[in-house]
């Protein structure tokens, strides 16, 4: 789990730079104990660390993290995917400023059901949906 919380942390200040760096610092070992409570679900890298994982909390994506020097290969896709075929219906958050994101999530089916606000960082964000009869052309 160190490895994931690590994973969690970097990717995280390299997607939302609009946050301040010490807000993903004091959250880490929080993360790390969360982690060993979620359904978390990993992608090996073919040498040494994960290449990414997905944590879950039900049918809610509490994150997927993707290792910078692997990101835009598909490894998201694959564990969204993997997820997908466990789940009918899966639920996020996402930062509004965080638009590679959003893109990613509406490109695989994600519907956006409101717009809200992170209380914890006062950042704007999307609740999104996904459900197995959610189809593309409904985005």
């Amino acid at each position: 789990m160190p490895e994931l919380a690590q994973l969690w942390l970097e990717a995280n200040l390299q997607a939302h730079g609009f946050i301040p760096a010490q807000y993903w610092r004091d959250h880490l070992e929080e993360v790390a104990n969360l982690l060993g409570e979620s359904e978390v679900y990993l992608l090996e890298g073919e040498k040494g660390p994960a290449a990414g994982f997905v944590g879950l909390q039900e049918e809610f994506i509490a994150g997927i993290f993707v290792r910078r020097e692997v990101r835009s290969n598909g490894i998201g896709k694959q564990l969204l995917d993997f997820v997908k075929g466990r789940k009918n219906r899966l639920r996020l958050h996402v930062y509004q400023k965080n638009a590679p994101a959003v893109r990613f999530y509406r490109r695989e089916g994600f519907v956006t059901q409101r717009a809200c606000r992170d209380a914890a960082t006062g950042e704007p964000e999307y609740e999104m949906l996904w459900t197995a009869i959610c189809k593309k052309e409904y985005i």
